[in-house]
């Protein structure tokens, strides 16, 4: 096979405020690639077939002096994430050709990898789509179960606040506190969000764009386990709605990524109500209650008893308007860039 191109999607510029695409990231044609005589040097040749688009991205769109819990985006460098991919050629031991391997991978069409840091060979029983070892089998799914698991101490007959309850996270929270027999408040933005809500079993949901959540949550608390995705007025209105001795759960803050933020206002909640805050990287949790995850779960996505969807757009040139999407939160479901078929 002649030289092919090695298409990358790559990190232009720090954004000031919502990343544009075509200008914080840029699809790169100039690299080629030979794929049946690249030198591998014991590694082996991964072909990337669909990658997870986060909200957690637009942290690493940073300086790099700036310290957090993950490493920034390089200007310059192909962006990287969550993604899945199969081996094409090995001379690693323990991975052949046709393995699926899915971890944090760079966004390029083809990479020789070294050895399987950072990665895993993905076993898949029920023959799903890869993609959904990226979103309800992947790191979104581990951040519901993970975090709901560690933190919720759920009690029957309790009440819980989803915000955000449309996307991959919140959607699957939504039907673990179902399970845990809790009544399930839950918010998105848009009807269709609202919908597969119902579906997940939510009780009460809500437009947050035309319905002030203060109102809300005064009419169907008070929240006893507050699942925060949001962060900003959603936050300060799920603190003056609290139950004494909640818990919430704090997992993201997307509403401030791109604007810096907003003070909070009424955190002397947390004393008088006696709530605990707790937050958390998923990472840290895959110990405790990895393989439970799957034994659970996996199981239940194959059934359909476990609920979840995907929004997929097709190609590496894509990667950039779709970050925007997710920021924006005008994503339908869980975001998946279909790079190339098996």
């Amino acid at each position: 096979m002649a030289p092919v191109t090695n298409g990358r999607a790559i990190f232009n510029s720090i954004p000031d405020g919502f990343p544009v695409p075509g200008e914080t990231t840029v699809y790169d044609t100039s690299e080629k690639i030979d794929v049946d005589n690249v030198p591998l040097n014991g590694g082996f040749l991964f072909k990337l077939l669909d990658l997870s688009i986060d909200p957690y991205m637009r942290g690493r769109m940073r300086d790099p002096s700036k310290k957090s819990y993950n490493a920034p985006f390089i200007i310059g460098q192909p962006l990287s994430g969550y993604g899945i991919g199969v081996v094409v050629r090995s001379e690693l031991e323990g991975v052949k050709a046709g393995d699926h391997i899915g971890g944090f991978v760079e966004h390029q069409h083809y990479a020789v990898k070294k050895s399987l840091q950072g990665l895993q060979i993905i076993d898949n029983p029920q023959n799903l789509p890869w993609s959904t070892f990226l979103g309800v089998l992947g790191m979104p799914g581990k951040t519901s179960y993970f975090a709901w698991k560690e933190y919720a101490h759920a009690k029957k007959g309790e009440i819980a606040f989803v915000s955000a309850g449309g996307g991959p996270v919140g959607s699957l929270v939504i039907q673990l506190a179902k399970r845990d027999g809790l009544k399930v408040i839950a918010s998105a933005g848009s009807e269709e969000k609202l919908q597969f809500m119902r579906e997940c079993g939510a009780d009460v949901v809500f437009n947050y764009k035309t319905t002030k959540t203060a109102e809300v949550l005064e009419k169907e608390g008070p929240v006893d386990i507050y699942w925060d995705n949001v962060g900003g007025e959603t936050l300060e209105a799920a603190l003056d709605a609290a139950a004494l001795n909640a818990r919430f759960i704090i997992c993201g803050m997307i509403s401030g990524y791109n604007t810096g933020g907003q003070p909070i206002r009424n955190l002397a909640n947390v004393i008088g109500k006696s709530i605990t805050i707790q937050g958390f990287i998923v990472g840290r949790l895959e110990a405790n209650h990895g393989a439970a995850f799957y034994a659970e779960i996996a199981p239940d996505v194959a059934s359909g008893k476990i609920k979840h969807r995907e929004d997929v757009t097709n190609g590496l040139d894509k990667v950039g308007d779709v970050i925007l999407a997710v920021q924006k939160g005008t994503n339908k479901a869980k975001a998946v860039v279909h790079v190339a078929d098996d």
